[in-house]
């Protein structure tokens, strides 16, 4: 079953190029660990760079370019709004027709566009967090708030196209701080983390041959015909592969990412132990996750506000979301839904902590 196009997707581009770029990352990264810890950040910098020229051409490393420069010129007045509004703006220029027209006309290829928009997408996050960040720092951080920093951190490979996310105040403290390398204790870890991906992999694959949830998916008919229990199935299913096919795409980053010393972002959690829209969001994307909780949810009152507060906050961050994610119509739908959820349990779970209904 081909129809799974993020699944069919990224395993062409990963046995085409991006599996052998990560091969190399891990060679530079292990390399500057063992001969030059101190300009290991700076390392891995040029080579997510070359990488980005090699893939992306170099107008798409110099379309990159320009957005973390706006972002960095417009962090100067250490204004969060205009940080935002500065991120914004350069999302939305890429849903532009004119400007995806001629992005489209620098390849040869749809899927090469789609690289490009994809990265970007991703990017935004990365140069949005840092931005913020240094809105927020201190004088005495400043050495670790320099542009340079901004592009270690924006071309660190391993979350180039596809993330996990990790905060900038996270990858800075980690990759800042020194420890004592074991070739051996890598090794060890390199090994077990190819075993269970390429068992997650195996798995995948096994699914997607026999299970053909997408093809089922593509054409209204079949759902029609099938009773309630069947389409539950199916919809069990559909989440089972999502789960599943994220353990691989952000497996692989995470495993380079421990490779090169830094902590990554917990794996999503089985969709099968999960009962609440809360629980979801918090366990499944969980850089996402800390990237909304700390940059939006916090920042407009979250849990320490009142009940509309709590609410606009809430849907605030769920605009954002679904507005990143491409911003159709559908995608509203299914924030909307999922603003409701949590609202929903929220309500619930305070309304449990009354003493009269605790009591009852």
């Amino acid at each position: 079953d081909p129809l799974d196009f993020e699944w069919s997707y990224w395993i062409e581009w990963g046995r085409e190029h991006i599996l052998w770029l990560l091969v190399g990352h891990l060679l530079v990264s292990q390399m500057s660990r063992l001969f030059m810890e101190k300009y290991k950040p700076w390392c891995l910098m040029v080579y997510g760079m070359v990488a980005c020229w090699f893939l992306l051409g170099i107008k798409g490393l110099a379309v990159i370019l320009l957005h973390a420069i706006t972002s960095f010129v417009v962090a100067q007045f250490k204004i969060p709004v205009l940080t935002w509004m500065c991120s914004l703006i350069l999302l939305s220029t890429l849903r532009i027709p004119a400007v995806e027209e001629a992005k489209r006309k620098w390849y040869d290829t749809e899927n090469e566009y789609y690289l490009l928009l994809f990265t970007m997408s991703v990017r935004c996050l990365f140069y949005t967090s840092f931005s913020l960040e240094y809105c927020w720092h201190g004088p005495t951080q400043k050495s670790s708030h320099s542009f340079l920093w901004m592009l270690a951190y924006v071309f660190y490979y391993p979350m180039f196209h596809n993330g996990p996310l990790m905060n900038f105040d996270e990858f800075s403290k980690q990759m800042r701080r020194q420890e004592a390398f074991s070739l051996k204790t890598n090794l060890g870890i390199l090994i077990v983390g190819i075993i269970r991906i390429f068992f997650w992999w195996c798995l995948a694959e096994l699914m997607i041959h026999l299970m053909y949830i997408h093809a089922i998916y593509s054409s209204s008919p079949p759902l029609e015909a099938v009773s309630y229990w069947a389409l539950g199935g199916l919809a069990l299913a559909q989440v089972q592969f999502f789960y599943v096919k994220y353990l691989i795409l952000y497996g692989v980053p995470g495993l380079l990412l421990q490779m090169d010393g830094l902590k990554p972002p917990a794996l999503p959690c089985c969709v099968s132990r999960m009962h609440s829209f809360t629980k979801m969001w918090r366990c499944f994307d969980v850089g996402l996750h800390r990237f909304l909780v700390r940059y939006i949810y916090v920042p407009m009152g979250g849990s320490q506000a009142s009940m509309l507060g709590r609410l606009f906050s809430t849907a605030l961050t769920f605009a954002f979301v679904s507005y990143w994610h491409g911003g159709q119509s559908y995608l509203w739908y299914w924030g909307t839904f999922n603003w409701l959820g949590v609202i929903v349990e929220n309500g619930v779970m305070g309304l449990l902590s009354v003493p009269l209904i605790q009591r009852l």
